[in-house]
């Protein structure tokens, strides 16, 4: 395991793939490790036991040597807790509505046999109801960053699970924007797809007709690889979808729109939210795109239906005869808020419906000048005292840019894009059309990437393998040189730290072209590969590299520090373009092993780690 990872706590999915199996297992340790020593106990409401846990590890390594597929094989994730767990108690954040599961649900079930290692189940706002994270008898998360600031929600300790690095990523719903608020507030990835890609069966639904089960995790990539194992059909969901084309290789133009609904932004009060998002559309920019003002006006009246129409009945609906029989096991707030919907006529109910569809035909035309929608997560944030004093009207606030995806059948997924002078995490969240769920993870990111920042509450920069990196990122940012890495120094190897420290910045991972052989070389600590390019004829290999730029003041520190037989020089990319990068002198190969046909470092890592 890399040990900048390992001491710094932030294990990406990444990460722990590329590590040996046995220190996957002190991975699951350090987990549980930390879940204990958490200073903010709202964040469980249920915990696995350390003998639970190394069960599923034994049983997870012995099915994966019986040659099972695993992708996800030793990663520790968690659960909201209105997901269904097989002999874990659901309790939808209301104690007296408990039961206890007899099958997990079918994303839970999906994960484990891809050999994901389940560490416990989250804390929520009540009946997923809410966007603050403070409405839960089992206590209010915290921000990561200042815990006198709310977590979101209603995901909210799914959300503060991954940001402190308790896990590497978490399962949360999201009808109202649960997914992306408290990504946005604690400074993670929070992915919310297509309705219907994910299977809903055995969750407690809040809008069952709108509820997606949404991804937390450190990095676009990462809830991208927990996407292609829960995604697909379920026919035990009657809502589950199948995409009509391969969502997750949907690509976008170049240069691509993005739409800015400039005229009708709002940050409550927030300048430093507002700059922070000018920010990020300059990024966008850096990306490949071009912005494109939009009218917000039909998504804006969109959202306002969710509370404010008769879809709040749904809430009434999946918990009606609970509400009848038991009121006061509610929170006053929740309980104001799902049973005046039993008020609600069937008249009312089709006179939305028709609002709606209206709606949806207007925002229709705005796509047709646009490819995706950059908005802020949320306008602001509020601190725990804030919303006591007034709880509706400020969890209404942070519905204003994500009550409407669900309603008009979008994706999103949310994106750190900064902090403020007070520490405070700032995302944007990317929305697009539905089935566009793979396209806006490898936009996110591109501008996660761009964003410069550490990773949850970490200090490890983000670390990507997204070869799919817009023109203007081809070029080195100014002031920096760009430099190909492949043995010791990509990230999370050992000697990251001294790309990291001299300011580096990971750009993207992508080939050389098929013109080298490539070694482990003998008697080097730490272990280090060389590469050399053959001559005209000789059979050749494209090896994997990172590509970093480094400031023009700090590279000459770092050359100076490379030991002989390596040394920089000049090597071909696979699109032909050159980059300066790692090379090997001949006679330092006495010795070293060919290991050309593994394509790259971290392949070979692994196959001695087997």
């Amino acid at each position: 395991m890399p040990q900048k990872e390992l001491n710094d706590s932030m294990a990406t999915i990444a990460s722990i793939l590329a590590a040996p199996i046995a220190e996957r297992e002190q991975l699951l340790m350090r987990a549980m490790s930390r879940a204990d020593a958490y200073v903010d106990p709202a964040v469980w409401i249920a915990r696995l036991a350390q003998d639970q846990v190394m069960q599923q590890w034994s049983e997870a390594k012995s099915r994966a040597a019986a040659g099972a597929a695993m992708p996800l094989l030793g990663v520790p994730f968690a659960v909201k807790d209105n997901i269904d767990v097989a002999g874990l108690p659901t309790t939808a954040g209301c104690p007296d509505f408990a039961y206890t599961p007899e099958q997990s649900a079918t994303c839970v079930h999906r994960l484990m046999d891809a050999g994901a290692i389940l560490i416990g189940k989250t804390n929520l706002d009540q009946f997923a109801t809410g966007l603050v994270g403070t409405r839960s008898p089992y206590g209010a998360c915290r921000n990561t960053f200042d815990p006198s600031y709310i977590s979101g929600g209603s995901s909210s300790g799914s959300a503060v699970a991954v940001a402190a690095g308790l896990v590497s990523f978490a399962l949360g719903t999201d009808t109202a924007g649960s997914g992306r608020i408290p990504a946005g507030f604690n400074n993670i990835v929070g992915l919310k797809p297509t309705r219907g890609y994910i299977s809903t069966h055995c969750v407690v639904p809040a809008c069952r007709s709108l509820d997606c089960v949404s991804i937390f995790a450190l990095t676009c990539d990462d809830a991208a690889a927990v996407l292609r194992v829960v995604a697909g059909h379920d026919a035990h969901d009657p809502f589950s979808r199948s995409s009509p084309l391969n969502s997750m290789q949907a690509t976008l133009p170049q240069p691509f729109r993005f739409g800015v609904p400039r005229r009708h932004l709002q940050f409550f009060g927030n300048d430093e939210y507002a700059s922070l998002y000018e920010a990020a559309a300059q990024r966008m920019q850096w990306a490949g795109g071009v912005a494109v003002e939009i009218d917000f006006t039909p998504f804006a009246d969109a959202a306002a239906l969710l509370y404010g129409g008769p879809w709040v009945a749904e809430r009434y609906a999946a918990i009606s005869s609970f509400i009848k029989s038991q009121p006061n096991s509610l929170l006053p707030v929740t309980r104001s808020i799902i049973e005046k919907a039993s008020q609600i006529s069937a008249v009312e109910t089709f006179e939305a419906m028709y609002e709606l569809a209206w709606l949806k035909s207007i925002a229709d035309e705005v796509w047709k000048s646009i490819d995706l929608m950059l908005l802020p997560t949320a306008g602001t944030i509020y601190t725990h005292e804030q919303v006591a004093a007034e709880p509706i009207q400020l969890n209404t606030n942070l519905g204003y840019y994500t009550n409407f995806v669900n309603l008009l059948d979008y994706s999103a997924i949310a994106v750190p894009s900064g902090f403020t002078s007070h520490g405070l995490p700032f995302g944007v969240t990317l929305v697009a059309p539905a089935w566009c769920d793979g396209m806006l993870a490898r936009l996110g990111s591109k501008i996660h990437i761009a964003a410069a920042l550490a990773l949850g509450t970490g200090t490890t920069t983000l670390a990507t393998h997204d070869g799919d990196t817009p023109e203007s990122a081809q070029a080195p940012l100014p002031g920096f040189v760009r430099l190909a890495v492949l043995g010791a120094h990509l990230s999370g190897q050992p000697l990251n730290w001294q790309l990291t420290q001299r300011g580096g910045t990971l750009m993207r991972t992508c080939r050389t072209a098929p013109i080298y052989r490539f070694y482990a070389l003998a008697n080097s600590a730490p272990a280090k590969p060389g590469i050399l390019r053959v001559g005209d004829g000789q059979t050749g290999h494209a090896i994997e590299v990172e590509l970093w730029d480094i400031p023009h003041e700090s590279l000459g520190s770092f050359v100076d520090g490379i030991p002989s037989p390596l040394g920089i020089g000049t090597l071909t990319l696979e699109d032909d373009s050159t980059v300066k990068g790692f090379i090997c002198e001949p006679f330092g190969l006495t010795g070293a092993t060919d290991i050309s046909h593994h394509g790259g470092w971290r392949a070979y890592l692994s196959s001695i780690s087997r």
